[in-house]
């Protein structure tokens, strides 16, 4: 009930907030073309129609009009609420769609009353058509996003440093020229945080390991784009993580169903009770039970998803002596008993890059986590089944570990014997 009310809320303000209609979006409400253009030749405001029609769900053909007489498509009130928003909002799927072929902008549009976001409206109400497009939108927008900045940061680099060639990118960033064949029924969160907000040590390359990680589940190892979420950065709050993790999760995965949990970044120790978390964007090594994620709580509810096996990768440390670990202010390191965060079950199958009490590495080298980098490399290299690509980067990640950093560091596998020959994809 408050949900709806909150969306109710929305639609209010949205029309007081409008004024008094023109005669311009009188015509667009009405769909009456050709009184629309005899306005608009006038000097009547196009972006005013284009707005007012979205409001009232006007014909496809309609918007198209006004688009193709320049209205802006993300030109919307004072607010910042924007004709997107209300076609989310609306359920309009096609509209939506025409939205977004049209250049529609996602990035901080949010309700002005209660600031969800557009994804965050569709999910609430039930509109998994519309949740996929704007999922597989923000994907693109920040793969572009991404692909400018890193453009961008090469070509300062270029100017400050031309004595020195220019940022290579890591062997397995090229993806392999094999695809696996898609599963409809697979399903993964990826988590990457390497900056944080309370200004704790960077995790460095996480939010690399991340996205590539994204792009092997996606074009090599067969999950559709539809069913992953990626949370990076900002966008992995403790709210994001408990929400994609315990409800996104339930809502989608069905019998038989695949599950893939990837986290890249800082884990933490609590140090009275020993317990492990994961630190998302927001998270405070000095509030562990308030601000973290527990180890225990996300392995509690993926065993109680309807699924057929689920994996979880962690590139991640959890005593708090350094690498990627954080800990609160005075306090001491753990030694942490991995096994003993699990909730042993047969369908659950848990990577982690270092014991207990280990610290977890990057390699600098390569632009990605030690772990994360033998990771891909194993996959790439055609080790299909857990067991087998276990076997391959457990030597190599004690190798340079030792090698290159002077320490000790050695991959875990949790897994009940039934998962050891699990093909995590199939050519």
């Amino acid at each position: 009930m408050k949900k709806m009310f909150a969306f109710v809320s929305i639609f209010a303000v949205l029309i007081l907030l409008a004024g008094c209609a023109t005669p311009l979006m009188n015509a667009a409400i009405s769909n009456d073309i050709k009184k629309m253009e005899n306005l608009l030749n006038e000097g009547a405001d196009v972006n005013e129609a284009l707005y007012e029609a979205v409001r009232v769900n006007a014909s496809l053909e309609t918007v198209r009009f006004l688009l193709d007489k320049g209205a802006d498509v993300n030109k919307g009130l004072s607010n910042g609420a924007r004709p997107i928003l209300l076609a989310v909002a609306n359920g309009n799927a096609k509209m939506v769609r025409l939205l977004l072929d049209n250049g529609a902008d996602l990035a901080g549009v949010v309700d002005p009353m209660w600031h969800h976001t557009l994804l965050q409206i569709a999910e609430e109400k039930g509109y998994s058509v519309i949740a996929r497009m704007l999922r597989e939108a923000e994907g693109k927008e920040y793969k572009e996003l991404y692909a400018k900045e890193s453009e961008q940061r090469s070509e300062k680099i270029l100017r400050r440093e031309t004595s020195k060639p220019a940022i290579v990118k890591s062997d397995v960033d090229k993806l392999p020229s094999f695809k696996a064949r898609q599963n409809r029924n697979a399903y993964a969160i990826v988590i990457g945080v390497e900056k944080y907000r309370q200004k704790l040590p960077m995790a460095d390359f996480a939010e690399n390991d991340a996205r590539v990680m994204a792009e092997y589940l996606t074009k090599v190892m067969g999950y559709p784009e539809e069913n992953i979420v990626m949370l990076i950065n900002d966008r992995a709050l403790k709210s994001d993580l408990e929400k994609y993790l315990g409800k996104w999760l339930p809502n989608n995965v069905e019998k038989d169903s695949s599950v893939f949990i990837y986290y890249s970044g800082h884990g933490a120790p609590n140090p009275t009770t020993g317990d492990a978390y994961l630190v998302p964007y927001d998270g405070d090594p000095s509030f562990t039970e308030e601000t973290g994620h527990p180890l225990k709580r996300l392995y509690a509810k993926l065993d109680k998803l309807n699924a057929k096996e689920i994996i979880v990768v962690l590139d991640s440390c959890f005593s708090g002596a350094g690498g990627r670990s954080v800990l609160a202010k005075g306090a001491r390191p753990l030694v942490m008993n991995m096994d003993k965060q699990v909730f042993h079950s047969d369908r659950i199958a848990i990577l982690t890059a270092s014991a207990g009490n280990q610290i977890s590495s990057t390699h600098d080298k390569k632009q990605h986590g030690l772990f994360t980098y033998f990771l891909l490399k194993g996959i790439k290299g055609g080790n299909a089944d857990l067991g087998t690509l276990y076997n391959y980067l457990k030597p190599q990640v004690e190798r340079i570990a030792r090698k290159t950093y002077n320490n000790e560091q050695t991959p875990g596998l949790i897994a009940p014997k039934g998962l050891l020959n699990l093909r995590l994809y199939d050519r």
